[in-house]
């Protein structure tokens, strides 16, 4: 499934959007170069992080520094602070707080109402992902769901959705990421790692860049 900006287009019909992030920077990792198309497109995009990771912050920034660079990032991508939410729950230990997030995304769904939903791949073995992307499809079991690619946690990931990205949207997403000054030491943190995923999934469908989605419902109203 390509999706792109043209006549008969599903896209067309998304106003709302909703991206689950088990940590804050997943949403942005998994997702943000749609996002920063679907905003340029005038589509409303709301970003839902469940931990800010403290107990994994490395010194010497504080604890809650996440929550400072995820606030900057959203905006960069030019979502409003009006739709970030934030949670506060245990960095590896969402799966002993399953109902309590259930409960926190039905309340989004009934609050929202979106129409397309961004979560972690069904197939991502990290258990605070795992977890997201199972309460994920039991909150939204009538809403269309794509599941985004972390690489480093996909074991396998089924490539059934592309979402094409301008130079725009890539710079965009590279922006935002670049937010995050306290998660720089890691691999994957770098823009040469962003752009050429990028343009792997950009080469599979024939364009200079994309990303690339687990279909786990596609609901046509």
């Amino acid at each position: 499934m390509k999706m792109q900006n043209k006549g008969g287009n599903m896209i067309n019909s998304i106003s709302k959007i909703l991206v689950l992030a088990p940590h804050t920077d997943d949403g942005e990792f998994g997702c943000g170069g749609s996002i920063a198309r679907f905003i340029s497109e005038g589509k409303h995009v709301y970003y839902a992080a469940f931990s800010t990771a403290e107990e994994s912050v490395p010194e010497p920034w504080p604890k809650d520094i996440l929550k400072t660079e995820v606030k900057e990032a959203t905006l960069r991508l030019g979502i409003p602070q009006s739709q970030l939410i934030i949670f506060n729950f245990k960095v590896r230990e969402l799966s002993y707080h399953r109902q309590e997030i259930l409960e926190a995304m039905v309340k989004l769904k009934r609050d929202i109402c979106p129409d397309l939903v961004f979560f972690p791949s069904s197939s991502d073995v990290h258990q605070d992902h795992s977890t997201i992307s199972i309460e994920g499809i039991r909150a939204f079991k009538n809403t269309s769901i794509l599941g985004y690619e972390i690489p480093w946690n996909n074991i396998e990931f089924h490539t059934e959705a592309f979402i094409s990205l301008s130079e725009e949207n890539i710079n965009r997403k590279v922006f935002a990421l670049d937010a995050y000054n306290s998660q720089k030491g890691r691999s994957y943190a770098n823009e040469e790692f962003v752009r050429s995923l990028a343009r792997m999934r950009g080469v599979q469908i024939g364009i200079r860049y994309a990303e690339a989605f687990e279909v786990i419902r596609w609901v046509i109203k």
